[in-house]
């Protein structure tokens, strides 16, 4: 399958402990729509949220890939490519875009103008679990847990880890919430990070993404 450019895909991810207790449905719709807004395809980038301890040292192919997914036009400015970086990762985001351009937007010498790159995608689909938010004094520690959606069965959806171990496995009928519940209840067996964000004025920042 091909995908041109980005428009985020929202999926019905649950919070499954709360251990502050005081985050309300609309910080946790807020926290969902970050990351969600991050988080790629491995295929495509290695990892859908790599690991970083300064957004500057995230992988390239991944923070262009994160800004091209999250732009509403194909073909842009440098400036507004600039632009949407700062406006998704923070003032503190000091990567320039190559002025030739990259593997996610190819530089037209005649419009002055990048064109967002295709990407070709398999039929497993990166998903995530929020498991646990925990409020701090500049923002938030969420814990997540990784797995991947296979769609490549037409009677049934597989659930697997990101070793591409299968897990379990639901009809097609069934409901997200389905394959969550095996996510849930294998949570020993699939892989988890720590996604630290941070309140700067009205936008929440992806200031580090660890491994648990």
């Amino acid at each position: 399958m091909l995908f041109l450019y980005g428009m985020v895909i929202y999926r019905n991810v649950r919070v499954q402990n709360n251990e502050s207790n005081n985050v309300s449905i609309e910080e946790i719709q807020k926290i969902e729509e970050k990351i969600l807004s991050v988080y790629m395809w491995e295929e495509v980038t290695g990892e859908a949220l790599p690991e970083f301890q300064d957004i500057n040292d995230a992988d390239e192919k991944w923070i262009w890939e994160v800004v091209k997914n999250n732009l509403e036009n194909y073909e842009v400015t440098y400036d507004e490519i600039e632009e949407e970086a700062k406006l998704i990762f923070g003032e503190n985001f000091n990567k320039e875009f190559p002025k030739e351009g990259n593997s996610s937007f190819e530089y037209n010498s005649e419009t002055d103008k990048y064109i967002a790159t295709e990407v070709e995608f398999d039929q497993e689909e990166d998903s995530f679990l929020l498991d646990n938010i925990i409020k701090t004094e500049t923002g938030y520690e969420v814990e997540i847990i990784e797995y991947l959606e296979d769609y490549s069965e037409e009677e049934s959806v597989i659930v697997r880890n990101t070793n591409d171990e299968e897990i379990g496995r639901v009809s097609i009928s069934e409901s997200e919430t389905n394959m969550q519940d095996i996510v849930k209840n294998n949570k020993d067996r699939f892989t988890k990070k720590k996604v630290y964000l941070v309140q700067e004025n009205d936008n929440l920042n992806l200031q580090k993404v660890e491994g648990m």
